[in-house]
């Protein structure tokens, strides 16, 4: 895992040196261990490595036999060993026993085609000197970053966008579409960014940078299969699975340093961690996060979790003060608002693991996406059950099963009220995005917080932000069942870029830790993709398969427990009896004025109502427009009216090559 980092000038030399150096102090956290330069007339190329494979060697920038193609990259490829046994068959040389180095090889045999032959997690750039042409590309999944900006005829990249802010010619100013979009459905819509004229490159997605322009274009599709049913007997799925996971897991043990795991005390995790400890690894270590606050704590769960598999374990709580005071570290390595606090604790974790000397772990993320685990998607089912009979006083209770946690009178929430809630919309079952359309009317409400014209005048209506993602539905996605529709949306828009960034790489790199995903190896992926619906949510029973699975191995008590999500404190984080004092300073009528995104008369109500009573009179959206109206302040602050924040001290650069000409 690194940062990588280049530009690309196909008109106008320039000293691409100092400003590498930049892009790379800004992330230095990515990649504490090197770094390393390509220079070339038109291009430069820079990394920050991160040591896992090949400690010795492997260091970036990597070039084939005879240096016309140069490569850096920040991931893994599990499949390197495989990869490189073809690649010296068909008669290429390697210098390295790195991952990296069979990329400039499958360049070499397959040009732009090579990324479907990788399995792994990887943002790559390739300079191929003699066609003058720049390659970028993107894990399926979106599980690494990869950013740029582009001015004409001249392309910087980077694997985060301070990065790309370290060159004054990017522009510095917050994205209103974007701050639109985060305060609808909590996310950036690919390819924008929260920063105006940067953009991501999309999961699954390929880029081709020449005199020509950039050519941008997708090399990999999630596809359900629902019009044709594989009719195969469930024990047969759950046996192809089975074997498919176990892979997943042993090729994603493969480093030269030792490999952890995440322990949350939930089924994903958990069988992970048993895969590991009983087929490869008999002195795994496992990390958790503890609560103080007994509402959000799973401890007991990682106690039953750890008695059963008896891992090495290593456990830190999290207080609300702990959430408060490191929230302003979040925002600066997530390079985006948010509506939750979540990513906190997460921040937290990945130091506990680097503190223990390890630098990768192994997570159950991406379970919940794939095999139907999110209560979303329950409640979908719900609504339609319920739309047959929109006047039913029976079927809304179902929703109860769902959240507990909501349908209780600590909530101080009537229940008609929230049965209200959930019934907007209820009949427009037709909606291709029905699932996702409660949360979407219920955040969207959040934008009234902002100054009148500070967002575009289309993006104050839902309806424009529901059209634009629906037309960016894949073809055929009107004949997926309800099911996959909701689990498409889910993974295309929050998995990539919420789950996977603000609480995935961003917070695990802040402290130069790897996360790996056992889950989103593409071949699971797809295979979950292609089961009956009846496997990943029968009736209202989540993730079926793999709980049938998990079985074999995972103690039943965590496999039957109610589904509690992930979620951290929010108000008292921030407005209990020693607030931090950055928060007065960001949330004061000044501060809010003085940025200039906001209604202040209306922040200063919503937070007089979160002080009250340690925050037990603000509802839920209440909270998360508290989190939301302060991240974006904070991205203000860092980003805009503060930059650059990096360390002053030069690195101590690898110079890899320096081609002639300058």
């Amino acid at each position: 895992m690194c940062g990588i980092a280049g530009i690309v000038n196909l008109k106008v030399h320039e000293d691409q040196v100092p400003l590498l150096d930049r892009m790379l102090r800004t992330m230095s956290h990515r990649g504490p261990d090197a770094t390393g330069l390509y220079l070339a007339d038109n291009i430069g190329l820079g990394h920050a490595r991160l040591s896992i494979i090949d400690l010795s060697g492997g260091y970036q920038p990597i070039h084939n036999e005879d240096r016309s193609a140069w490569v850096i990259f920040n991931g893994e490829i599990f499949n390197y060993p495989e990869l490189r046994a073809e690649l010296v068959k068909k008669g290429h040389h390697f210098y390295t026993q790195s991952d990296t180095e069979t990329i400039v090889h499958l360049y070499e045999a397959y040009g732009a085609d090579l990324f479907t032959h990788l399995n792994g997690q990887f943002a790559i750039a390739l300079w191929d000197q003699r066609r003058q042409t720049l390659l970028l590309g993107r894990d399926r999944m979106g599980i690494r970053p990869l950013f740029y900006h582009q001015q004409g005829d001249r392309l910087i990249f980077a694997s985060e966008i301070k990065a790309l802010l370290a060159d004054a010619r990017t522009p510095r100013r917050l994205d209103s579409q974007t701050l639109s979009d985060v305060f609808t459905c909590w996310t950036p819509v690919d390819p924008l960014t929260a920063f105006d004229e940067v953009y991501q490159l999309p999961p699954g997605h390929l880029a081709l940078f020449d005199a020509d322009g950039l050519k941008i274009r997708r090399y990999w599709q999630l596809r359900f299969d629902d019009a044709h049913p594989d009719a195969r007997p469930e024990a047969e799925w759950a046996e192809e699975m089975k074997a498919l996971l176990l892979d997943a897991a042993r090729i994603r043990l493969r480093a030269d340093v030792p490999v952890g795991a995440y322990l949350s005390g939930g089924i994903d995790s958990t069988y992970i961690s048993t895969l590991v400890r009983n087929n490869f690894n008999n002195m795994l270590n496992t990390f958790s996060v503890q609560f103080a606050d007994t509402r959000f704590d799973e401890s007991r769960f990682q106690q039953t979790a750890l008695s059963a598999i008896q891992t090495r374990h290593h456990a830190i709580q999290c207080s609300d003060r702990d959430i408060g005071q490191l929230f302003p570290h979040v925002v600066w390595h997530a390079e985006v608002p948010m509506i939750r606090t979540a990513p906190a604790p997460l921040m937290m974790l990945a130091g506990l693991v680097r503190q223990s000397d390890f630098k990768v772990v192994l997570t159950g993320e991406g379970a919940d996406e794939i095999f139907g685990g999110y209560n979303i998607f329950k409640e979908a089912k719900i609504r339609r059950f319920w739309a047959r009979h929109p006047d039913s006083a029976c079927r809304p209770h179902l929703l109860r099963k769902l959240y507990p946690y909501i349908f209780n009178a600590d909530t101080g929430q009537p229940n008609a009220f929230l049965f209200g809630f959930f019934k907007k919309n209820l009949t427009d079952v037709g909606s291709p995005v029905y699932s996702h359309m409660v949360r979407w009317l219920n955040t969207s409400q959040l934008k009234g917080f902002f100054m009148p014209g500070r967002l575009p005048e289309e993006a104050k209506e839902l309806s424009a932000f529901v059209a634009r993602i629906t037309d960016r539905l894949p073809e055929g996605f009107d004949r997926w069942s309800p099911l996959s529709k909701a689990q498409y949306l889910e993974s295309t828009l929050f998995l990539s870029n919420y789950l996977l960034s603000s609480q995935g790489d961003r917070m695990a790199m802040a402290h130069s830790v790897e996360g790996r995903f056992p889950f989103l190896d593409h071949r699971v992926v797809e295979l979950a993709a292609r089961m009956p619906t009846k496997l990943r949510l029968n009736g209202l029973t989540e993730k079926y398969l793999l709980k049938q699975i998990a079985r074999q191995q995972v103690p039943t008590e965590l496999i039957d427990r109610a589904k509690q999500p992930y979620r951290a404190p929010i108000s008292r984080c921030f407005m209990g009896d020693d607030p931090p004092e950055y928060v007065s300073d960001l949330l004061s009528e000044n501060g809010i004025k003085a940025a200039g995104y906001f209604d202040s008369q209306k922040v200063q109500r919503l937070t007089a109502k979160c002080r009250q009573q340690e925050g037990r009179l603000a509802s839920e959206r209440e909270n998360m427009a508290l989190v939301a109206i302060l991240s974006t302040q904070l991205l203000d602050h860092h980003f805009i009216r503060h930059f650059p924040s990096y360390p002053d001290e030069p690195l101590a650069h690898t110079l890899i090559e320096r081609q002639a000409g300058i």
